[in-house]
């Protein structure tokens, strides 16, 4: 289920346009994550006493968090060779926080959603597709690993 030359330049295009503003488009993409799926929230302690959006929308931990959690960046830039980088991600969410693989689901829904709201002009549907295939290809390779650490996710 690999990305061919084209479909990876659509996402580092893409991802480009994300880094311009990591703490923008972090803190959006836990904002929609914790709208959509409200029960992640249980993940982070930090975040466990945020009960209304004006409380998440103002809250440095979470705009914070959103910079690590769009540092995924680092791993697609490595286009599918991202063992190196995987591996202590895999290890800390599989061993330490237990992130179920469905919300890695969850985060890769919001993630494309805040794409498409913040750049829909740039992300048409074949560099939604290219997106949405590295995001399934680190998804299914943070699953692979989970394994690895005796975490069924």
């Amino acid at each position: 289920m690999g990305l061919n030359d084209q479909e990876w330049q659509q996402v580092l295009t893409m991802w480009g346009k994300v880094e311009s503003d990591l703490a923008g488009h972090g803190h959006a993409v836990l904002m929609r994550l914790f709208k959509s799926h409200p029960e992640t929230m249980d993940r982070f302690d930090k975040f466990r006493g945020l009960k209304t959006p004006d409380e998440m929308r103002g809250s440095e931990d979470m705009k914070k968090h959103g910079v690590t959690v769009l540092t995924l960046g680092q791993i697609l830039k490595k286009k599918g060779h991202h063992e190196a980088e995987l591996k202590p991600l895999s290890q800390t969410h599989a061993t330490k926080h237990k992130v179920p693989v469905k919300y890695l689901e969850f985060i890769s829904e919001a993630i494309m959603k805040v794409i498409a709201q913040k750049h829909a002009s740039n992300f048409g549907a074949d560099a939604q597709e290219a997106m949405k295939k590295a995001l399934e290809l680190f998804r299914n390779d943070m699953a692979s690993k989970y394994k690895e650490f005796g975490f069924q996710g």
